[in-house]
């Protein structure tokens, strides 16, 4: 919960003058530069100027009426120009002073939060100066940035959570098999062979996953593009699938449109987002459900649809599907030995390829849709270009 910075949690530097003085200073040395300037210019430019008037008036050179005329100028404009001054500088210090301390103020708050931060207090948050929009916008990156980082640091807290859960469990299976064979409670019998390589197999398909998707969420800048023929891919990986299907007796129902143009992308990724979306349709699809995928062109974007008729997905979990780790039934999810990684891994690859990926459900029960957008603009150049230097 984010909370605003207290007045009594700021700390000042004292090594030296903070901002607000520096500025008074400045103006301060403004004001006095002004003052002499000003000065200088009516004692050197103002009296010749006025004792030629007087001439030009009819006064007689050195005359009893030029001099106390000549006072009298003297002294009116060093009153007048003394008393502007006076108060001119009056106005600007007060009006200096006031904005330094407000400056200094949010200066010292975005400071000290900054502080905070470094800390690990991410839920700080910082108010808005008003002083413009510059400092505005410098409180609302602020805030930006530590809400990220308590994202971020919520994310770590809860992924180290579920790397220890789901290690500990294959771990403990083993351990306890282990130790019966070792006092001889158990004896190494093919169920139990099978039972001991299941468990190291989940363990070794958990490391193979979060390698998996570490790659994904670097693959922006360790993409291998390359032109596919998106009939071939969405074939290849049907053929992938089709026996685990039939297996588990699902039918998968495949329908591409005619004549879609070649993708731009990278294909072994691409077939890792379509075999993890075919992968999950199947582990939440019963017998005699049914899987479709289809492939549509839609504008400048290629439309992948993965649609099944099973668990579905209730509103509440509709916005966190992606996420690593998280699973809507976490039992059942379990016994078909998933990680929750999958639809992570394929959101990454999907927006490394500045595509889109989202999910729609009626409800439990009605079964779910992945669509998949991918940009196809420019791939006939690409194409044509090819061509070309071949």
């Amino acid at each position: 919960m984010s909370t605003p910075v207290a007045s009594t949690r700021r700390r000042r530097t004292r090594g030296g003058p903070g901002i607000g003085l520096r500025l008074l200073a400045a103006q301060a040395v403004v004001l006095a530069v002004g003052v002499v300037t000003t000065a200088v210019v009516a004692a050197v430019v103002g009296p010749p100027l006025f004792r030629e008037h007087l001439h030009r008036a009819g006064v007689p050179m050195d005359s009893l009426e030029q001099v106390h005329a000549e006072e009298a100028y003297g002294y009116a404009t060093m009153l007048s120009i003394g008393g502007a001054l006076a108060v001119s500088a009056l106005a600007a210090l007060a009006v200096s002073f006031y904005v330094s301390r407000r400056l200094q103020r949010s200066i010292t708050e975005v400071a000290s939060a900054a502080t905070d931060v470094a800390q690990g207090n991410y839920g700080i948050r910082v108010s808005p100066p008003h002083l413009g929009d510059d400092f505005d916008a410098l409180s609302t990156a602020f805030n930006q940035m530590a809400s990220r980082l308590q994202a971020v640091d919520s994310t770590r807290q809860r992924l180290f959570g579920d790397l220890a859960h789901e290690i500990r469990t294959p771990v403990a299976v083993l351990e306890a098999y282990i130790e019966a064979l070792e006092d001889g409670v158990r004896t190494l019998t093919p169920q139990t062979a099978a039972m001991l390589r299941d468990q190291t197999r989940r363990l070794v398909r958990f490391s193979d996953d979060v390698a998996a998707l570490a790659k994904a969420e670097e693959s922006s800048v360790s993409m291998s593009y390359t032109i596919i023929d998106v009939d071939r891919l969405t074939r290849q990986c049907v053929a992938a699938v089709e026996e685990r299907y039939v297996d588990k007796g699902v039918t998968l129902f495949v329908r591409i449109a005619a004549e879609l143009p070649p993708l731009w992308a990278d294909e072994q990724r691409m077939s890792q987002i379509l075999g993890n979306l075919l992968d999950n349709a199947l582990r939440h699809t019963p017998a005699g459900g049914s899987v479709e995928l289809s492939c549509v062109r839609a504008g400048e974007r290629l439309r992948i649809v993965v649609a099944d008729t099973g668990e579905g997905i209730s509103d509440e979990h509709l916005p966190r599907v992606f996420e690593r780790f998280y699973r809507a039934d976490t039992a059942r999810d379990r016994e078909h030995g998933g990680a929750g990684l999958g639809l992570a891994i394929a959101k990454a690859l999907v927006e490394a390829h500045t595509g889109s990926i989202s999910v729609v459900s009626a409800g439990s029960g009605a079964g779910a849709a992945f669509t998949v957008e991918l940009p196809m603009a420019g791939v006939d150049d690409k194409v044509s270009s090819l061509r070309v230097a071949g």
